[in-house]
């Protein structure tokens, strides 16, 4: 069967590419848009998830940018039960140099030790700390302006983290002034044996404008990911779609030329199921063929993503195994679906008008 396929793909070779293409734009958007949107809530999930184990925001707020909640709160917050530390962020953004948009974080000095220093000192007061992706960037390697406010730079850390390695860090008081709030939020690491739960129960009981929930809560909730997943879900979709759609014009079109053998095969008796189980190969092999293609072509692009210095470290994604698997169904799906229409017309047509070559 593998031979007879092989054959028949060869026998029409424009419209094989066609389709083989088509299979190739469609498995390589799916795979973009699904590695990217992943490793975006990935990067910002690590990045929170290596500052303790409770995050604390403002109540109500539909994402951290316009969370504001009262630092002192960290003098309480330290001497409840189970509290191991606690730190405190402001998350903001501002055009730097010819860069339009950059992440501005404002830290307490117990959370500069998670940035890893690769040059000169931790930021003093009216100095800044600079990301490796933004650093190569600058014209101006002495000093940097945010919001009108010129800052020295300090040093320069480098982070596995892509939202991090493209940032400025200064510290929490001057990012106070700028973005105009205390903190943006809290985060409390537990000892090893609290009961977090508790915690975060005695946490909330300290302000009524305040929510706290466990990191891993935190990141599964949050609306900005929801948004980001169901996105990348619709247009992951639409591609599908349109994969689909081009894959059974082509392999009708395809059919369409091939009526006279199919009329043949059956007239010589073999059945309606193994034609259809034929072509259905046919598409399979291409399916297959496809994937290996796309996904080669999909880790390239990634790579290219990752190390583009006018992306800043802001987009990045990873093909892990598990969505590798999911696209590769995908992709067979859609192949073997995108045949399965011609594949019955042309198996249902009767012998006789295949072979005076009628219509199908």
């Amino acid at each position: 069967m593998l031979s007879n396929a092989i054959k028949a793909l060869k026998a029409n070779a424009l419209k094989t590419t066609l389709i083989y293409f088509s299979l190739i734009f469609s498995i390589v958007s799916i795979f973009l848009i699904s590695a990217i949107s992943s490793g975006i809530i990935s990067m910002y999930s690590s990045m929170l998830k290596s500052d303790g184990d409770i995050i604390i925001t403002q109540a109500k707020i539909s994402d951290t940018f316009f969370s504001n909640v009262d630092i002192n709160l960290i003098n309480k917050i330290d001497r409840l039960n189970g509290v191991k530390e606690s730190s405190a962020m402001i998350v903001g953004a501002s055009p730097v140099e010819k860069l339009p948009i950059v992440a501005v974080y404002g830290v307490t000095k117990n959370r500069l030790k998670n940035y890893k220093l690769i040059k000169n000192n931790y930021p003093k007061q009216n100095e800044a700390l600079v990301g490796e992706a933004i650093y190569t960037n600058l014209k101006n390697k002495n000093s940097i302006s945010i919001a009108n406010k010129d800052f020295k730079i300090s040093g320069v850390f480098t982070s596995d983290v892509g939202f991090e390695n493209g940032s400025v860090v200064i510290n929490i008081d001057e990012a106070g002034k700028i973005f105009n709030k205390s903190a943006s939020m809290i985060m409390v690491n537990s000892d090893l044996n609290a009961n977090i739960e508790l915690l975060i129960k005695n946490i909330k009981s300290l302000d009524t404008n305040i929510d706290a929930k466990s990191t891993d809560n935190f990141v599964d909730n949050y609306n900005q990911f929801k948004i980001i997943k169901t996105s990348s879900n619709v247009i992951s979709l639409i591609a599908f779609a349109m994969g689909l759609l081009g894959i059974v014009s082509i392999m009708s079109i395809t059919i369409n030329q091939r009526k006279s053998e199919f009329g043949i095969k059956r007239a010589l008796g073999i059945s309606m199921k193994k034609i259809i189980y034929s072509i259905m190969f046919e598409s399979l092999i291409l399916g297959c063929l496809s994937f290996v293609s796309a996904f080669l072509l999909s880790e390239f692009a990634l790579y290219l993503i990752k190390h583009s210095s006018h992306l800043q470290g802001y987009v990045n994604g990873e093909i892990t195994f598990s969505l590798a698997l999911s696209i590769f169904l995908t992709s067979i799906s859609m192949a073997v679906i995108g045949a399965i229409i011609p594949a019955f017309n042309a198996a249902q047509t009767d012998p006789v008008s295949l072979i005076q070559g009628n219509r199908i």
